[in-house]
């Protein structure tokens, strides 16, 4: 492997890791739904945060300058990109079922199946691990099994006291719901950035299905629009925590796209379910989750989560061949012959380089504007919110929080040294 292939691989690593900590973090706050309050209110709330933070962040990092030219070169990704945003918010809606009926220590493994989805796309759809040798076969195939396996054990385990909901099986449904629609949802990400596009354009667009979609379910299954203006009125004080937990969410999602750009979805979404550690750090530590549990029920949530991630990490170490890269090249010619695009420009995107069509110079003013009024929303809703009515540990929440920022600013550091986010 030359030494910018490995650089490249390294820092798709790194992303995917980073990815986990945020996506992690993210959903700490749809533990709020233990509270009473509507799953469909709680991912609305989180869809608004995601919805600001996917605007604000691209036009932070790059300006929107660079990524309205960057959309305009590659229009066939509009739609790909809004039915993304639209599987994603239906998966996101899933989870919170999930938690309120299994808890968030196991229903992160499970919706974290998702990584055998991403595997099977891969390979059927965009020549992942063709050309790849039986060593990488063998880890891709030998993870895929084990995450199967402890997502058994953890399945197991959710109908033997974990969760004290009296619906475990609609919860473990909903779960492997999420793992279906969030690993289909990797086929538009693998397109895009096989066309050459920054995953930062591309988040602008998948928000719009996100916020499109869960309003259209908010709307229908909360009542009507007046029905739901009532509720949110009365979930005022909760609003901040949602909102935030969407930004945590954009961040993570970040680091999961530029993993699944520079190693591909079947080894990049591996790497970002290592949030299932994060999430049973929230869940065990922040919120208790398997306090009340009996010892051999709790070794069975850590042996399953275990043998999960090891899978995962199985496959992420699976570094592809020059025989795997020379099939993504044809990949990569498919979708240029498709869509009229350059392939040289495209295997630059992907080495790191962006298009040089899409940069220029850079208008600060509405940059700017739009970060002030992310602060400013921010702001407002914190103005109004209250500490929920939940019994967490304070001590564990800031241990999690620092780790979760230190890992923030390496991985943005590693990127930006490498990529410039490119």
């Amino acid at each position: 492997m030359s030494s910018e292939r490995r650089s490249l691989h390294s820092l798709g690593v790194i992303c995917g890791f980073a990815a986990g900590a945020w996506l992690g973090a993210a959903e700490a706050p749809t533990k709020l739904v233990t509270t009473g309050l509507s799953p469909f209110l709680i991912s609305l709330g989180m869809v608004a945060g995601v919805f600001v933070g996917r605007w604000t962040l691209p036009a932070v990092l790059k300006g929107t300058g660079f990524v309205f030219a960057d959309i305009r070169r590659r229009r066939h990704l509009l739609v790909w990109a809004v039915l993304a945003g639209s599987l994603w918010a239906v998966a996101n809606t899933l989870t919170v079922f999930a938690i309120r009926d299994v808890g968030l220590s196991i229903a992160f493994p499970l919706w974290n199946t998702n990584s055998l989805v991403g595997v099977l796309w891969g390979v059927i759809f965009f020549r992942e691990l063709r050309g790849a040798g039986r060593d990488t076969w063998a880890k891709v195939a030998g993870g895929a099994f084990a995450i199967v396996i402890g997502a058994v054990l953890l399945g197991y385990t959710s109908s033997h006291g974990v969760s004290l909901s009296p619906r475990p099986l609609s919860g473990v449904a909903a779960a492997l719901g999420a793992a279906l629609l969030w690993g289909t949802m990797y086929i538009p990400y693998r397109k895009a950035y096989l066309s050459g596009m920054n995953p930062l354009s591309f988040v602008t667009v998948f928000t719009v299905g996100e916020i499109v979609t869960v309003t259209i379910l908010a709307v229908s299954f909360e009542g009507g629009w007046h029905a739901l203006g009532e509720a949110l009125a009365d979930a005022r004080p909760s609003l901040f925590w949602l909102f935030l937990g969407g930004f945590c969410w954009v961040i993570g999602d970040l680091f999961q796209q530029y993993a699944a750009k520079y190693v591909g979805i079947g080894r990049g979404i591996p790497l970002s379910n290592t949030n299932q550690l994060w999430g049973l750090a929230w869940g065990a530590l922040v919120f208790g989750e398997l306090a009340g549990s009996h010892a051999a029920v709790r070794g069975l949530v850590l042996l399953g989560s275990g043998i999960m991630i090891a899978g995962a990490i199985a496959i992420a170490t699976a570094a592809a061949p020059s025989e795997e890269h020379a099939s993504r090249s044809l990949a990569i010619m498919r979708e240029c012959a498709r869509y009229g695009l350059d392939a040289n420009e495209v295997e630059a995107s992907l080495a790191g380089v962006d298009s040089s069509a899409a940069l220029g110079k850079r208008s600060r003013t509405g940059d700017l504007l739009i970060a002030a009024a992310a602060l400013g929303i921010l702001v407002w809703l914190g103005a109004s919110a209250k500490r929920p009515a939940l019994i967490v540990s304070v001590g564990w929440i800031a241990i999690l929080s620092v780790a979760t920022l230190a890992v923030l600013v390496a991985a943005g550091y590693s990127l930006w040294k490498r990529t410039r986010f490119a």
